[in-house]
């Protein structure tokens, strides 16, 4: 018998072995892949719950949002803050009669006051609120203009100035020296804008 000839009981362990490689081939072909599913899928489900849970979380605010949202509702309509009339027209009348009064309280002059068309309001947007501006024209020194702006921003309803242009008046000619008398004077001009809640069918 040759060297190089394999008894009956190595061939079969050398078939054997063979098997047990393409086995373990096979093997990691298939699951290798598989397990790295395994991992992907897990991984996938460890971000579906952590969603979950922030969902969870937020939906358990939610009461406490709706309840916050309807007192702030509340305490806006309980202090007066937007105009309360029924129609754009009267709450504008009625914005242009407060600032007369509180420009000749305030020592000042009054020249004009002027509804501003929506149309025409830069501050119109997309909000639940209509936008009431009137434009107004005043004469009088820096006291006074401080007193008046004080006493708009802080007046019920709401009301806000926007675009003041502030000159000074030119003075007199004096008779005698024919100089122009110095003057204290301002003109003044700015818009104020108030708000009323928009109809429900708007």
């Amino acid at each position: 018998m040759s060297n190089d000839t394999l008894t009956a009981q190595q061939q079969r362990w050398l078939a054997v072995g063979l098997l047990i490689v393409i086995i373990s081939i096979a093997g990691l072909l298939i699951i290798v892949p598989a397990f790295s599913k395994v991992l992907e899928l897990n991984e996938t489900k460890n971000n579906l719950l952590f969603k979950l849970q922030q969902y969870e979380r937020i939906l358990a605010k939610k009461d406490a949002v709706i309840v916050s949202r309807d007192k702030i509702k509340q305490q806006s309509t309980e202090q007066g803050y937007f105009n309360g009339q029924e129609t754009e027209a009267v709450a504008s009348a009625e914005m242009q009669d407060l600032i007369k009064q509180i420009i000749v309280g305030a020592g000042g002059q009054l020249t004009s006051t002027q509804a501003i068309p929506t149309e025409d309001n830069a501050l119109v947007d997309n909000t639940p609120f209509n936008h009431i501006a009137v434009r107004v024209s005043m004469t009088g020194n820096s006291e006074m203009l401080r007193t008046v702006l004080y006493k708009i921003e802080t007046a019920i309803p709401l009301m806000i100035i926007d675009q003041i242009d502030i000159r000074p008046v030119r003075g007199r000619r004096n008779r005698k020296t024919g100089l122009i008398d110095s003057t204290n004077e301002l003109a003044i001009n700015f818009q104020v804008v108030s708000f009323m809640r928009k109809p429900p069918n708007e």
